[in-house]
C-alpha cells in the first residue's frame, strides 16, 4: 500500500508532537502550561494545522473534560465521608501485622476503590496508613507502597469513571462509525481480568521483586540524612539571647546574611516549644534545637554566647513534641508549591513549617534554601500536625509519614467510630454517587449530566462546600487534556494521523491483526511510562481507529488497546501520579519501576490482547 505524500501542515504538526514530547519528558516547564502553548501554537498556525481558533479552545467545551471535572469534585464528596479512613481500620483488623494479608488487602482495597474514587486521593489517603501497618508488622514501607500504587493503577481499569484516560477514550469512541460513548460497565470484565492477573503477579512474583528500599527501623532524621546538621545549643545566663524573643532571635540570625541556621525548639525545663509558633522569650538554661552547619555553630557560640551539647545527637523522637512532629510530605503535580523554593514559598512565615532535606528520586539534598519544588519531591518537614493538615486541605501535599507517637496507630481493637468516624453526610455522599453509576450505566442520561448532576447534589445536600468542590479539581491535569485534544484534531485534519497509520497497516502484512492490536498497546504503554497518559490517548487513539479500519478490523477493539494501556505506566515513576507520589516515600530508585513494573506491563500486553479477542474479538 502506497504511502500518502508528506504534506506542509503534516511536517508542521509532527514538529509541534516532536516539541510537545521533548518538553513532556524533560519537563522544562510544566506539563499543562506545554499542552496551552500547543493548543496557542495550532490556532496561531491555522494555515497549515487546520485549527481554528475555536477549535483550540474545544477542549474546554469537551464532554471528557467536563465529565472529569465533575468526577475529580464527588471523589472529594465520598471521600470527605470518610469512608476511605474507615477502610483502613478494617484493613488494620484483616492483617494484625501479618505481611502477606497486609499487601493482599492493600492490593484488594486500593484496587476496588480506585475503581470508583480518583485514584490519586485514595493513594493520598492510603500512603500513610500503609506506612504505619507497615511499620506495626515490622516490614519495610517500600514492600507495600509500589503495589499500593500499580493497585490503583489497575482498579481504575475496572469502570468507566475509575481514570481520566478512559472518559477520554470514550469520547474518541464516537468518532467510530455506528457506535457512541463507551459504557460504564461496557469493558469492567475485561477489567477485572486485568486487575485479578495484576494482583496474582503482586501477590507473588513482584512481592519478590519489590525492594525493601526503607529499613524497618529507620528514622526520619537517618532516613534524610539529616542528622549531622542538627545540634542542641544551651543558653548561658550571659548569651545575647537572654529576654529576647524567639521571632527577635530569628530576625537576627536572618539579618546575618553567613548565618545557614534554623531554630526548630526551645526548651524549658519539661516544656517544649515549636520555635515558629512561639512567642516565648528566651531564658538561662534553656535548650535550643537547631539545624545548622558546623561553621554556623562556631560563629553562635562566639557572637552570641551559645554552648554546644557535643555528646548529644539529635533523634527523629527529640524533635516530636506535644507542639510539634516531623513530617515527611510529597509534593503533588498540582500543587501550589511546584516551581518555588521554601522562601518563595512562604512555608516558614503562612505554615510554621522548616524544610529540612528534601528527596527527589534516589537523590537526597540538604542544601534546599534555592532548590525549587517538583511534583513527587518528598520533604522532611519540622512542623505542626495542624499545620500539614492545612497543607494537604490546600491539595500542596500528601502525607507520607509521620513518627510514632505523633498520630495515634491504628489499632486492629480501636473503636473505628472513635478513629475513623464518617460524616453525618456519608449516606448522602454516597447515594449521589451510587445514583450517577446507575443513571449513567442505565444510559439515561449522558455521564457527563449524570456528573454534573451530582455535583450540584454534592454541594445543594452540604456534602460539599463550593469552595471545596473547586478545589478538588487537578486543574492543571484539566488544562492539559483539554490544551492537548486539539493537537489529536491537529493529526487528523493535516491527515498525520493517516500517514503513521499507513506506516504501521504495513505491519499487517506480515502480522496478524491480533499481533498489530499487541504492538499498539506496547507503543501506547511506552509513550505513557514517559509522557502524559492523557497525551498518549490523544496523540495514539486517531491512529489506532485509522489503522484499525485499514486493515479491516475492529477499531473499537484497538481504541480498548489504547486505553487500557494507557493506564499501564508501570514500568518508571514518572509516567503516572501515583507512582510518582510513591517514589520518594519508598526510597526507590528508577530502576525498581523497570524491575517490578516492566515484567507487569509485559504481562499485561498479553493478558488485555487476548482478552480483548475474546471479550470483543479483532
Amino acid at each position: 500500500m502506497a504511502l500518502p505524500p508528506i504534506s506542509t501542515g503534516m511536517l508542521v504538526v509532527f514538529g509541534l508532537v516532536l516539541v510537545a514530547l521533548v518538553l513532556f519528558v524533560t519537563e522544562a516547564v510544566p506539563s499543562d502550561i506545554t499542552a496551552v502553548g500547543v493548543l496557542v501554537a495550532l490556532a496561531v498556525l491555522e494555515p497549515y494545522t487546520g485549527v481554528s481558533a475555536r477549535d483550540a479552545i474545544s477542549g474546554f467545551a469537551s464532554s471528557a473534560t467536563i465529565t472529569i471535572v465533575a468526577m475529580y469534585i464527588l471523589s472529594r464528596g465520598v471521600q470527605e465521608t470518610g469512608i476511605v479512613e474507615r477502610l483502613g481500620v478494617h484493613l488494620a483488623r484483616v492483617t494484625r501485622g501479618d505481611e502477606g494479608r497486609l499487601l493482599a488487602a492493600t492490593v484488594g482495597t486500593t484496587g476496588v476503590s480506585a475503581g470508583i474514587v480518583n485514584n490519586t486521593p485514595v493513594v493520598a489517603v492510603f500512603i500513610p496508613m500503609v506506612s504505619g501497618l507497615a511499620e506495626r508488622a515490622n516490614v519495610s514501607p517500600s514492600k507495600l507502597l509500589l503495589p499500593l500504587s500499580y493497585a490503583a493503577m489497575l482498579g481504575g481499569t475496572l469502570t468507566l469513571i475509575g481514570t481520566s484516560t478512559n472518559l477520554l477514550a470514550s469520547d474518541f469512541a464516537r468518532q467510530i462509525p455506528g457506535r457512541g460513548a463507551i459504557g460504564m460497565f461496557e469493558f469492567t470484565p475485561l477489567g477485572i481480568v486485568v486487575f485479578l492477573v495484576g494482583a496474582a503477579y503482586l501477590l507473588t512474583v513482584g512481592r519478590r521483586l519489590t525492594p525493601a528500599r526503607v529499613p524497618v527501623d529507620a528514622e526520619l532524621t537517618e532516613e534524610f540524612d539529616v542528622e549531622r546538621h542538627l545540634v542542641r545549643m544551651d543558653v548561658p545566663e550571659a548569651s545575647w539571647l537572654v529576654g529576647r524573643r524567639v521571632d527577635e532571635v530569628r530576625e537576627e540570625f536572618a539579618e546575618q546574611g553567613g548565618l545557614d541556621v534554623d531554630v526548630l525548639l526551645l526548651e524549658r525545663g519539661e516544656e517544649a516549644f515549636h520555635a515558629l509558633a512561639s512567642d516565648q522569650t528566651f531564658a538561662a538554661d534553656d535548650v535550643l534545637t537547631m539545624r545548622a552547619s558546623e561553621e554556623t555553630v562556631d560563629r553562635l557560640a562566639d557572637r552570641y554566647g551559645l554552648r554546644r551539647r557535643r555528646q548529644e545527637e539529635v533523634s527523629t523522637a527529640d524533635l516530636t513534641t506535644e507542639s510539634s512532629t516531623l513530617a515527611e510530605v510529597v509534593v503533588l503535580a498540582d500543587s501550589r508549591l511546584v516551581g518555588e523554593t521554601p522562601a518563595s514559598a512562604r512555608l516558614t512565615e503562612q505554615f510554621d513549617s522548616t524544610v529540612l532535606a528534601l528527596q527527589r528520586g534516589d537523590t537526597l539534598i540538604a542544601d534546599v534554601e534555592n532548590t525549587e519544588f517538583r511534583a513527587g519531591d518528598s520533604l522532611l518537614l519540622h512542623t505542626t500536625l495542624a499545620d500539614v493538615e492545612h497543607l494537604q486541605d490546600r491539595g500542596d501535599v500528601a502525607l507520607a509519614h509521620l513518627p510514632e507517637g505523633a498520630l495515634d496507630v491504628i489499632e486492629p481493637e480501636a473503636d473505628e467510630e472513635e478513629v475513623a468516624p464518617l460524616s453525618p453526610k456519608t449516606p448522602i455522599a454516597l447515594g449521589i454517587m451510587g445514583a450517577v453509576v446507575v443513571l449513567a450505566a442505565l444510559g439515561l442520561v449522558p455521564i457527563v449530566i449524570a456528573a454534573l448532576g451530582g455535583v450540584v447534589a454534592m454541594v445543594v445536600s452540604g456534602c460539599l462546600s463550593p469552595s471545596d468542590a473547586y478545589d478538588a479539581v487537578s486543574w492543571n491535569v484539566i488544562f492539559l487534556l483539554a490544551g492537548v485534544l486539539p493537537l489529536g484534531m491537529a493529526m487528523q485534519r493535516t491527515g498525520g494521523a493517516a500517514f503513521i497509520a499507513s506506516l504501521l497497516v504495513q505491519s499487517a502484512d506480515v502480522l496478524p491483526a491480533v499481533a498489530v492490536l499487541a504492538l499498539f498497546y506496547l507503543l501506547t504503554g511506552a509513550f505513557a511510562s514517559v509522557i502524559t497518559p492523557v497525551a498518549s490517548v490523544v496523540l495514539m487513539s486517531p491512529i489506532a481507529i485509522d489503522t484499525a479500519t485499514r486493515i479491516d478490523a475492529s477499531p473499537f477493539s484497538f481504541l480498548l488497546a489504547v486505553m487500557f494501556a494507557a493506564s499501564a505506566a508501570f514500568s518508571t515513576p514518572i509516567g503516572y501520579q501515583t507512582n510518582l507520589m510513591v517514589y520518594g516515600p519508598g526510597g526507590y530508585t528508577f530502576t525498581d519501576y523497570v524491575r517490578v513494573g516492566g515484567p507487569l506491563q509485559l504481562l499485561l500486553a498479553v493478558v488485555v490482547t487476548l482478552g480483548i479477542a475474546v471479550f470483543f474479538g479483532v
